[in-house]
């Protein structure tokens, strides 16, 4: 007798979902990407073959190995895996992810063997040593990590307090491969500063810094952070309507770090405005390249840099571009994923603003379906948190807004979920006046 399955974030309905629990995430993505698109085994089978550059098994032996892995009793082999993932439009990070490395996050320089006492004593001296030099680095990097869960008002003091330092460093006693490597820290860490301003709403402040960050990376031959300066500037316009300007400052990003990691996060911006002109061909083609590259990057050893691309956050991408476009199956199944992948064993929100978009991609769905207190539960969710980027949650927000005025006006819930974004904006206001 057939099984009832149950319904997702996604309104799919999973057959032998009975079980579902049991299975490993890949097993249940590998199921869920294939009802999300309406296939069959048999089709999916297909599809895998299609995409495949070698011959593969008899179809009866794919069929099977298909439904070990849907079973989660075998795991792919890694051929398999990347074969899967670019069946699905996503990297083998994404539907195969590793273990997550839990780093201590108690102490910024907890691995460079002294205190932040000590480092400040040492930055005073005249002359700079390389374990003074690593210190800074580790402290730098440290920072980095810390823009996904410090509170905005902590970050944007010590990012602005390491970055006076570090650039004081310029006028010392020091080698050409020590300046060097001070101008890249120095623009590691005016690209963060840059990113916590604008987070909170400090436009004019943000660019400045950005523009310092980006002629900090020129002067030391970085091409990663000038990369990432372009980058914010892609950021800055979309979520400041700017379309085909962010645009321009992608494609500028990607003729200047072509290759590098950072050209995914930049192909992916490209996505999100195109999405918003309507264009579904250029998202697609933006997210392809995206994942292609990415799919050729080494494993990052830091997934916790904000300047590191997480090959989960392809995942991230993706939804954003087919929530805009209206393909809400393939944007439902990306939010299940962001959220699974963005929250820690314990329950803790390891990316919280990843989170926060994800639970607006949600209610934007709810409320395209008819759910206004599922949809109202997750927008008040997603503006709640303490970590967050106002900007880029008011982008998205903006979206559930339109929605909920235009069919919910006047409903309770609806008003309170409008007065809540009112004060994301008020904050935006308060702040770019301080």
């Amino acid at each position: 007798m057939r099984r009832r399955g149950r319904r997702g974030h996604t309104g799919l309905m999973d057959e032998g979902a009975a079980d579902v629990d049991n299975r490993p995430g890949w097993a249940r993505r590998l199921r869920a990407e294939r009802l999300g698109r309406g296939w069959s085994q048999a089709d999916a089978v297909r599809a895998l073959r299609a995409h495949a550059d070698r011959p593969l098994p008899e179809p009866s032996s794919l069929m099977r190995n298909w439904k070990r892995w849907e079973a989660g009793g075998t795991e792919p082999d890694s051929f398999h895996k990347a074969l899967i993932a670019q069946t699905f439009g996503t990297v083998t990070g994404a539907f195969f992810p590793r273990p997550h490395r839990n780093d201590d996050n108690t102490g910024v320089l907890g691995t460079a063997g002294m205190d932040t006492h000590e480092l400040l004593a040492r930055l005073r001296a005249s002359d700079v040593s390389p374990a003074t030099l690593e210190a800074v680095r580790l402290t730098a990097d440290r920072l980095c990590c810390a823009y996904q869960y410090m509170p905005s008002a902590r970050l944007l003091a010590e990012s602005r307090a390491w970055l006076q330092r570090i650039t004081g460093l310029l006028d010392r006693r020091l080698t050409l491969s020590q300046h060097q490597e001070v101008l890249t820290l120095a623009g590691w860490v005016a690209l963060l500063t840059g990113c916590v301003e604008y987070d909170i709403g400090q436009r004019g402040r943000a660019e400045a810094t950005r523009r310092a960050a980006l002629s900090l990376g020129q002067e030391s031959g970085n091409a990663d952070i000038v990369g990432w300066a372009y980058e914010m500037r892609a950021w800055y316009a979309l979520t400041q309507g700017d379309l085909r300007g962010a645009i321009t400052a992608a494609e500028c990003g990607e003729n200047a770090a072509s290759g590098r990691d950072v050209a995914v996060q930049l192909a992916a911006q490209r996505a999100k405005a195109s999405a918003r002109l309507g264009d579904r061909r250029q998202v697609e083609q933006a997210l392809e390249q995206g994942r292609s590259l990415l799919e050729r990057q080494p494993h990052p050893d830091n997934l916790d840099n904000h300047f590191v691309v997480d090959p989960a956050k392809f995942d991230y991408y993706a939804m954003d571009g087919y929530r805009v476009v209206g393909d809400d199956r393939r944007a439902g199944l990306y939010a299940d994923e962001v959220i699974r992948a963005s929250s820690g064993a314990d329950g803790a929100a390891r990316h919280p603003m990843r989170l926060a978009e994800a639970r607006l991609t949600l209610g934007v769905l709810a409320a395209r379906g008819g759910d206004l207190d599922s949809a109202v539960a997750h927008g008040l969710d997603a503006l709640g948190g303490d970590r967050r980027s106002l900007p880029s949650l008011l982008l998205v927000s903006h979206e559930l807004t339109g929605l909920i005025q235009g069919r919910y006006a006047g409903a309770a819930q609806a008003t309170t979920f409008l007065a809540a974004v009112d004060g994301a904006r008020a904050e935006v206001v308060a702040n770019a006046r301080g």
